[in-house]
């Protein structure tokens, strides 16, 4: 026994040890994804969409707080494959650290469950991990960069905001779809393979056309979203949803289709409200789905089993099948 008790003991710290540098290696991918689609504004070079910090956020969510130093270190070597390391990014590590791990206890606080099955998950995603927690990132990172003189006092809050509606985009729909997969690994259920491969072939064919035409058209990505809402909730909505923001943010980085011929914080600004609306309509509508949809199977089940309860009262109050009664049970 105390042979078992002693590589159970050793077991844990491994488990620990990979699932952290399983955690680094997974942002430091997500954050070299990241960089290859970058804006300037005003000087500082920004991320449309910063997916480490949804890596960040779904790795905490799954594997509990335990694994902050994983985020911690993958920040680090994205920092590191950047440039050389300097004092001042203490600060940025501290910043990207911080702000996943403060969404996970705003995310525990309000009672937040994996699966997104109800709107006020969809709502604390959106507010308290998207909204709230990545404030802390973009504050760092920009009163990072006018402490070390790299930006004019003048330019924090449009860089400050340019940050964080990246790291915010991340949660929005890097968070959601890892979650996604994760539970759809659990489950194992079949899809509506049809229906699905249907909905695969007019999004590759929409998506683009709609992110790179001339013409504004973006609003032709809105009713797909609903389809796939509609048909394959949380799954299909933001799979869809990511695969329209890659989409547009590559347009908007090239500068063609819809993003032609604007400044950089022209693209900033249509690119984040584009993301950000389509983000929050997948999200929340397939929240709003699911919900119905469960409630709609608890009171089915809730109506079978009133029925069988019914059907035994009957077939047990019914003379004919009951046996006659002594005279102290009549009593």
């Amino acid at each position: 026994m105390a042979a078992v008790v002693a590589v159970q003991d050793l077991r844990r710290p491994a488990v620990w040890a990979l699932q952290t540098l399983a955690v680094a290696a997974c942002y430091f991918a997500a954050g070299r994804l990241g960089l290859l689609r970058q804006l300037v504004v005003e000087h500082a070079v920004v991320t449309p969409i910063w997916p480490p910090t949804g890596v960040a956020v779904a790795c905490l969510l799954l594997l509990g707080v335990r694994i902050w130093p994983g985020i911690a270190l993958g920040t680090l070597v994205v920092i590191m494959s950047i440039g050389p390391i300097q004092p001042a990014v203490i600060g940025t590590l501290v910043g990207n650290t911080a702000a996943p791990v403060c969404a996970y206890y705003l995310l525990c606080k309000a009672g937040f469950r994996t699966d997104l099955g109800r709107l006020r998950d969809g709502f604390a995603l959106v507010f308290l991990a998207a909204l709230a927690a990545t404030l802390i990132s973009a504050t760092a990172g920009a009163g990072l960069l006018v402490l070390t003189g790299k930006l004019a006092a003048d330019g924090f809050w449009l860089v400050w905001s340019a940050w964080w509606a990246g790291d915010a985009m991340g949660v929005l729909i890097v968070t959601p779809v890892l979650l996604v997969l994760y539970g759809a690994r659990r489950r194992g259920h079949a899809l509506r393979w049809k229906e699905g491969l249907g909905l695969v072939l007019v999004a590759c064919a929409l998506v683009p056309f709609a992110t790179h035409s001339s013409v504004s058209l973006l609003f032709l990505v809105y009713p797909l979203l609903i389809w796939a809402a509609l048909r394959f909730q949380l799954a299909g909505s933001m799979l869809c949803a990511l695969f329209a923001s890659v989409m547009a943010t590559t347009a908007a980085t090239d500068r063609v289709g819809p993003f032609a011929r604007l400044t950089g914080v022209e693209v900033m600004i249509k690119l984040q409200a584009f993301n950000g609306a389509m983000a929050l309509t997948a999200l929340l509508l397939s929240a709003v789905i699911t919900e119905q949809l469960n409630t709609r199977r608890s009171v089915e089940q809730a109506c079978q089993e009133l029925v069988e309860v019914l059907e035994h009262l009957t077939a047990g109050e019914n003379p004919q099948s009951r046996p006659p009664m002594e005279a102290d049970d009549r009593r």
